[in-house]
């Protein structure tokens, strides 16, 4: 009976331990850098995508160690303003978020991004070796959907990336009506139409 009782136990048990431990390993997580004009709106719109756990806008790409906002809109010191993006790839796959990414950017325009102008608002995807082929592949189907222009987002390695100030992080949540005001008047939405169509964005 013992050895019955045993056996029950076992089979029980084993899989409510194995569950737990389940629960309990952190999910895994990775990294995505994108540059794609003003980090407010990259930020809003990349962190609504499922599976993606949090987005933080900031520069990369420049010489200058630490810089601040002030010294990027100098447009100096060769940084983009970007947003490094964690998710998880269980649920959003990287291919997935370079899809979304290029819907939301015009990367038609090599001089900015709609009323932002200047070196440091143009597109860029920022990669690791592993996944530049993906990025790469991801582009070239992203230029077959083209409405007008041509691509002209670059593929770059990864480079070191700096947290923005305080005051720019989630703008769009703590600011919502000068956040909608800006983007409005940027037009951005509106050229997004323009560029991908109307189901694009």
């Amino acid at each position: 009976m013992r050895s019955v009782l045993s056996f029950l136990a076992a089979l029980v048990i084993a899989p409510m331990l194995a569950l737990s431990a389940q629960a309990a390993a952190p999910a895994k997580t990775e990294t995505a850098i994108f540059s794609g004009g003003c980090f407010w709106c990259m930020e809003s719109d990349m962190g609504s995508i499922p599976g993606v756990i949090s987005v933080e806008s900031g520069y990369t790409g420049g010489t200058l160690k630490n810089p601040s906002y002030e010294d990027v809109v100098t447009e100096k010191t060769g940084h983009y303003e970007s947003v490094r993006v964690k998710f998880d790839p269980a649920k959003v796959p990287y291919v997935r978020l370079l899809a979304r990414y290029w819907k939301l950017v015009d990367p038609t325009d090599a001089g900015g991004q709609f009323c932002d102008r200047g070196p440091s608002y143009k597109t860029a995807v920022w990669v690791t070796p592993q996944q530049r082929p993906i990025a790469e592949a991801s582009r070239a189907l992203a230029a077959k959907d083209l409405k007008t222009g041509k691509m002209t987002t670059e593929i770059l390695d990864a480079q070191t990336f700096y947290p923005a100030e305080d005051y720019h992080r989630d703008y769009a949540k703590r600011n919502r009506i000068r956040y909608s005001i800006y983007r409005e008047g940027c037009g951005r939405d509106r050229r997004l139409t323009q560029v991908w169509g109307q189901a694009g964005h």
